[in-house]
């Protein structure tokens, strides 16, 4: 095994294609868009979050999301036109309850080796996207919403994250910008705030330097799985190209980080992952005003009661995140979800929002809130995909995990032979 096609050049796709690359393989990446990062890593939240390693699967969430299914700018919403998909997965959440504390301690474990992993590289590869190591700050404003993430936290904790309770005037001393009154918060001073795009943009440049080949604006439609692996491409719709022929391309081995693709694209490898595209918005202030510049906390929040989420990324960008949207592949950005978020900020800062560019994107969401980084049916079949709302977080992590499972595959051929 010594060329391994990766399928997806998001930070999934991205880091598995330098853990092997570093390892010594040859690899392709192959991925519909023009340029690495243009789809869930193109502007997210911005957090490196051990602190928001929680799964969703609890009764609580339900509760509430069926409570905001009738508040239009909640920040949960469904489309309730009936879809096996939607309910298959929501049915799978709901059994995935049991798992509930496991897979978030689980979660966190992974959150803390991966920041680890990524500064790592960050550092040897000297790629610069804005990284704040200033920790991230959640914030309650009501006893009943802290005593309940207090239950969370023990779980965080047993996961070996150092996190630990804030009172309100704590808060305002960790970030002077909080204006609000609030019942208190918690702070995890090891979390951190970059910008995913710059980060996965600079370390595909890194792989095409260690001689990794990108094959972008290139679509697979389809998989012929023998002693090797036949990918069939053709150009994408995003591919301007003149000639619409297809391409094949034979490797040993492919690893499919393909985002909310990835459950098509395990179809034709004769498994099944049930991701679900879950939409998640944002948007991007620009200070363009020295008011606005010292307004912006520089310190990330969480609103646990709007479910939003900042980084500051560098001196004139304020990203502000946030919202569920269970709508299947729809990429619309909807303006009526997207004003909840200018609002927010305008309620709690000192910020110009004249200068706001929204965006929205799709997370590739496993029932049970856990990536998939696992073997398929067919043994020249891998998988790192399925990371949901915590990509940018666990992607490190998972893609070194990827390459010990591979690199124990092809010990295990040697020593048969």
């Amino acid at each position: 095994m010594t060329h391994i096609a990766v399928i997806g050049s998001g930070i999934s796709g991205v880091t598995t294609a330098y853990e092997l690359s570093r390892a010594g393989y040859t690899v392709t990446v192959i991925d519909r868009n023009l340029y690495p990062a243009m789809d869930t890593s193109f502007a997210n939240g911005g957090q490196l979050s051990a602190s928001n390693a929680e799964g969703w699967n609890q009764p609580a969430t339900v509760f509430k999301g069926i409570r905001w299914m009738l508040q239009p700018d909640a920040p949960f919403l469904v489309n309730p036109l009936p879809s096996w998909h939607k309910y298959s997965w929501m049915g799978e959440f709901l059994l995935a309850i049991r798992k509930y504390e496991l897979n978030t301690i689980t979660t966190t474990q992974m959150a803390i080796e991966a920041r680890k992993r990524l500064f790592a590289i960050a550092q040897q590869e000297n790629i610069q996207f804005d990284l704040q190591r200033r920790g991230i700050l959640h914030i309650y404003y009501d006893r009943a919403s802290f005593v309940q993430a207090e239950k969370a936290n023990t779980l965080l904790k047993k996961g070996g994250l150092e996190r630990y309770a804030v009172t309100p005037s704590e808060l305002k001393q960790i970030e002077t910008s909080l204006q609000g009154e609030y019942y208190g918060g918690f702070y995890t001073p090891s979390d951190a705030t970059g910008d995913i795009h710059k980060f996965t943009r600079g370390l595909a440049k890194v792989c095409e330097r260690k001689g990794v080949t990108f094959y972008h604006g290139q679509e697979v439609i389809n998989l012929q799985l023998k002693e090797q692996v036949e990918i069939r491409t053709r150009p994408s719709q995003c591919n301007m190209a003149k000639s619409q022929d297809h391409h094949d391309l034979t490797v040993d081995a492919i690893v499919i980080c393909g985002g909310v693709g990835s459950k098509k694209l395990a179809e034709m490898a004769g498994d099944r992952l049930n991701v679900y595209p879950v939409k998640g918005y944002s948007i991007t202030v620009h200070l363009d005003d020295e008011d606005s510049v010292g307004s912006a906390p520089w310190t990330s929040l969480l609103d646990e009661s709007a479910k939003i989420v900042t980084s500051r990324l560098g001196a004139d960008r304020f990203r502000v995140a946030g919202t569920a949207e269970f709508n299947g592949e729809n990429r619309d950005i909807r303006a009526d979800r997207i004003a909840p978020l200018t609002r927010w900020v305008n309620r709690n800062f000192s910020i110009n929002t004249s200068r706001v560019v929204p965006w929205a994107g799709l997370r590739p969401m496993m029932p049970d809130m856990m990536p998939r980084v696992r073997r398929g049916r067919h043994a020249k079949v891998y998988y790192n995909t399925g990371h949901g709302h915590l990509g940018w977080t666990l992607s490190a992590a998972t893609a070194a995990q990827l390459l010990t499972l591979i690199e124990q595959d092809v010990q295990r051929k040697v020593s048969v032979l």
